[in-house]
């Protein structure tokens, strides 16, 4: 490869790194607002997803309807902070990843819940978009506290 052509394939390379990372805050955004139109289109049509047990979902209408149906009422307010990502492009239209996740959930008037975890990510690249094909939730702590009034 020219020195020119190995400068374009790192900076390809580069673009698909942020554009994912990118990806990624907007499906925590979108969950933490409630776009669930939006939220549709961080998945690819076939995306799989591993939310823990009893929680295995296929295809995007059953991921973004688990999701506003666990976290939709107005009742429920969530916070998810993603950080310290680990991407690698797998292939010209292929990558995977790993992200730290702090979240923060209450459930008015009186449950709240703190968890840690891991997401294990695949993401494809279709019509120049990158997508989530595949997400895995790794639960390392879960905290539940109830707030007597």
């Amino acid at each position: 490869m020219t020195p020119t052509g190995d400068i374009e394939a790192r900076l390809r390379r580069l673009e698909d790194i942020e554009a994912i990372k990118q990806l990624k805050a907007r499906y925590w955004r979108c969950v933490d607002r409630k776009l669930w139109d939006e939220l549709a289109e961080v998945f690819a049509e076939d995306a799989v997803a591993d939310y823990g047990p009893k929680r295995k979902l296929a295809g995007r209408p059953a991921i973004v309807g688990f999701l506003k149906s666990s976290l939709g009422a107005d009742t429920v307010i969530t916070n998810h902070i993603g950080q310290r990502p680990e991407i690698e492009i797998t292939g010209e239209a292929t990558a995977r990843g790993t992200w730290w996740l702090s979240d923060y959930i209450v459930m008015q008037p009186n449950i709240r819940r703190r968890g840690y975890a891991y997401y294990e990510d695949e993401y494809v690249k279709r019509d120049g978009q990158w997508r989530k094909s595949r997400t895995r939730l790794v639960n390392m702590l879960e905290e539940w506290d109830r707030l007597s009034r």
